[in-house]
C-alpha cells in the first residue's frame, strides 16, 4: 500500500486547505459560539461545499456523486480540522451518504440523495444511548404497528441531531438491529452545550410511527451496515483530528520561535525542542495511519476495519498530546479564551470520545486481530 496521495487527491487537499483558511477560520467558530447561532454552522458555507462536490465523494456516479471515496473526503476533513470548521461533513457527507449509498433502495436514494448532494438536507445518525460509544447496546425499540413500525426510546449525543432534516435511527427489532429513516420533526430534540462548541443533541422518540418504506436496508440487518459505516466514520474523524493536531503543533512551534525569555526565543531551550520533536513525530505517524485506513476502505481491503481502529486510536492520542502541549507551552495566555490554542484542546476531548475512545478502539483492534 503506497502511503502517498494521487494527483487528484492532492488537488482536493490544496483546494480544501485554501477554502477553509479563507472561508471558515477559527474565528468563524468563535462567532457561532458567541452568537449562540441556532444552527451551529453556516448554511451558506455548507452550500458552497456542496457546490464543490464534497458531499458526493461517497456516492456513486449513477446516483449523482463522484465516487471519489474516503481518500478524497479525508483530505477535506483534514482541512476542516485545521480551522476547527463546524460543518455537517461527518454527519451528512460521511454518515448520511454512506448509509444511503450502502443500504438504501433505489426509491430511497432517489428521494434523499439529490437534496443531500445539493447541501439542502442535513442527516444525522441516531445511534448512541449511553455515556460511551457502544454500538452493540441498542435498547430503543421498533415494533410492528399495522403496516409500519412504532419507535420508542432515547438517543444521546446525536451529531447535528437538533437541526437534522432526516434522522437515521438504529432500533432493536425482533430480528436484531434495524435502521429507520425518521423525519427530524417527528422526535423530541434537546440541543446540548458541548465544550468544543459543536452540534449535538439528545433525542426522545415517544410512540413515533413510520411506514415500512422507512426501513433502511434489510430488517434485522442494521448491525452489519453500521459496522461498515462506523469504520468509515472513525477513519474520517481521524483525518479531521490529524488536521487539528497538525495545526496545534504548527501554532505551538511558531510561538516557540516568537516568544522571548532571557533575551532568546524559548524554542531554543532543549526541553521544549524535545517536546516539539515528539509532537512532530506523532503527527507524522498519525498521517500514515489515516492514509492507510482510508486507502484500505476505498479498496475494500480485509484489514480496513483494523486499520480504521488503528487510525482513530493514534489520532485520539496525538490530538490529546498536541492539544495539551500547545496550551502548556503557550503558558498563561494559552489558558485564556482570547487565544485560539485552547480551542484545539477542547475539540480533542470531544473528538476522542466520538465513535470510540482509545480504550474502545484498542479493544476492537485486538478482537479483530484474534486476541
Amino acid at each position: 500500500m503506497a502511503l502517498v496521495l494521487t494527483d487528484e487527491a492532492r488537488m482536493v487537499r490544496d483546494s480544501a486547505f485554501d477554502f477553509f483558511r479563507e472561508q471558515s477560520p477559527v474565528t468563524a467558530l468563535r462567532r457561532l459560539r458567541d452568537s449562540n447561532d441556532p444552527d451551529g454552522f453556516s448554511r451558506d458555507l455548507w452550500r458552497q461545499m456542496a457546490e464543490l462536490g464534497w458531499t458526493g465523494f461517497l456516492v456513486s456516479e449513477d446516483d449523482g456523486g463522484s465516487a471519489f471515496g474516503m481518500t478524497g473526503l479525508a483530505q477535506v476533513m483534514e482541512a476542516a480540522g485545521r480551522t476547527l470548521a463546524a460543518t455537517p461533513l461527518l454527519s451528512t457527507a460521511l454518515l448520511g451518504a454512506s448509509l444511503l449509498a450502502l443500504a438504501g433502495d433505489q426509491a430511497q436514494k432517489d428521494q434523499f440523495l439529490p437534496s443531500l448532494l445539493a447541501g439542502e438536507q442535513i442527516f444525522a445518525l441516531a445511534l448512541e444511548e449511553g455515556a460511551r460509544h457502544a454500538p452493540d447496546q441498542i435498547a430503543l425499540t421498533a415494533v410492528r404497528a399495522g403496516s409500519g413500525y412504532r419507535l420508542d426510546g432515547t438517543k444521546t449525543f446525536v451529531l447535528d441531531g437538533h437541526i437534522a432534516d432526516t434522522l437515521i435511527v438504529a432500533a432493536r427489532t425482533d430480528d436484531g438491529v434495524t435502521l429507520f429513516l425518521v423525519p427530524g420533526e417527528a422526535v423530541q430534540r434537546r440541543r446540548l452545550s458541548v465544550v468544543d462548541s459543536r452540534n449535538a443533541a439528545n433525542l426522545v422518540l415517544d410512540n413515533v410511527s413510520v411506514p415500512a418504506s422507512a426501513v433502511l436496508g434489510p430488517v434485522g440487518g442494521g448491525a452489519a451496515i453500521l459496522s461498515q459505516v462506523l469504520d468509515r466514520a472513525r477513519a474520517g474523524l481521524a483525518a479531521e483530528m490529524l488536521g487539528s493536531a497538525a495545526e496545534a503543533f504548527e501554532r505551538t512551534v511558531q510561538y516557540l520561535k516568537d516568544r522571548k525569555q532571557f533575551g532568546v526565543a524559548i524554542g531554543s531551550f532543549q526541553s521544549l525542542k524535545h517536546r516539539a520533536a515528539t509532537m512532530f513525530c506523532e503527527v507524522e505517524m498519525t498521517r500514515s495511519t489515516v492514509l492507510a485506513a482510508v486507502s484500505a476502505l476505498d479498496a475494500d481491503a480485509p484489514d480496513a476495519p483494523s486499520l480504521s481502529c488503528l487510525a482513530k486510536t493514534k489520532a485520539n492520542d496525538t490530538l490529546y498530546l498536541c492539544g495539551n502541549e500547545g496550551v502548556q507551552m503557550h503558558g498563561g495566555i494559552g489558558m485564556t479564551d482570547e487565544h485560539e490554542i485552547g480551542f484545539f484542546m477542547k475539540r480533542a476531548r470531544v473528538a476522542q470520545a466520538t465513535f470510540g475512545d482509545s480504550r474502545f478502539t484498542r479493544d476492537r483492534y485486538a478482537r479483530l486481530m484474534g486476541y
